[in-house]
C-alpha cells in the first residue's frame, strides 16, 4: 500500500513558496532618501498595509499546518484531508483579501504607470485565491477511506501545486514592480507593513522533501 508520508512531504515542498508574496506585499523596511513621498502616497499605503496583517497571518498559519502535517506519518487520511482542505480555504481567503484591498486602495498617486502596477498585482493575488480554492475542492473530493487512492490523490495535489508555484513567482515579481521607489518608501512609514514584514521573515522554514 502507498503511503501519505512521502506525498506530504513533496507537497509540502512544493507549497512552500506561498508565504513569499506576503513578503514582497509587505516587505517594507525603511524608507530611505532624505525627501518624505507625497501625502496621497503615504495615504494609499496605509489603506493597503492596514489590510496585510490579518490575510498574512492566515496565510503563514496556512503554510505552517501544511509543513508540520508532513512531518505525521501516522494522520489517518481523514485527518489529512481536513488539514489540507482548512489551510487551503484559509489561504484562498488571504489571497482575496490581499486582492482586495489592492482593489479598494486603487492605483498609487502620483506613481507612472501606477494603475496598471496595481491592477496586475491584485490580479495575481486574485488568481492565487482562485487556485488555491480549486486545490481545496480537489482534496475535498479526495477518496480517504483508501490510503492508496488517497496516497495517489495527493500526488495530483501536489503536481497542481507546482503550477500554483509558478503563479505565486509571477504574483512576486508583479508586487515587486509596484513597490518601486516612492511606494516603498511610503509602504514603510506603515507601522502595518513593518508588523507584517516581521511576522513573515520570523516565520518558521517549511518542510521539504527528503
Amino acid at each position: 500500500m502507498e503511503g501519505t508520508d512521502p506525498v506530504n512531504k513533496k507537497l509540502a515542498a512544493a507549497l512552500s513558496g506561498g508565504a513569499v508574496l506576503v513578503v514582497a506585499v509587505s516587505g517594507c523596511s525603511s524608507s530611505g532618501g532624505e525627501e518624505g513621498p507625497d501625502p496621497k502616497l503615504v495615504s494609499w499605503a496605509k489603506t493597503v498595509c492596514d489590510a496585510v496583517p490579518g490575510p498574512n497571518a492566515k496565510i503563514r498559519s496556512a503554510n505552517a499546518e501544511i509543513a508540520a502535517i508532513a512531518t505525521d506519518s501516522n494522520l489517518p487520511p481523514k485527518n489529512a484531508q481536513k488539514t489540507y482542505a482548512d489551510a487551503f480555504q484559509d489561504m484562498a481567503d488571504g489571497y482575496k483579501a490581499l486582492a482586495d484591498a489592492l482593489d479598494t486602495a486603487g492605483a498609487p498617486p502620483g506613481v507612472d504607470g501606477g494603475a496598471k502596477l496595481q491592477k496586475d498585482a491584485a490580479k495575481n493575488l486574485a488568481g492565487l485565491a482562485t487556485s488555491y480554492a480549486d486545490l481545496k475542492k480537489k482534496v475535498d473530493g479526495l477518496d480517504t477511506k483508501d490510503q492508496g487512492k488517497f496516497a495517489r490523490g495527493l500526488k495530483e495535489v501536489a503536481a497542481q501545486s507546482k503550477e500554483i508555484g509558478k503563479q505565486s513567482d509571477s504574483g512576486t515579481q508583479a508586487l515587486k514592480r509596484l513597490e518601486q521607489e516612492d511606494v516603498k518608501k511610503a509602504m514603510a512609514k506603515q507601522p502595518s507593513c513593518k508588523v507584517a514584514a516581521s511576522a513573515s521573515a520570523s516565520a518558521p522554514a517549511p518542510a521539504t522533501s527528503g
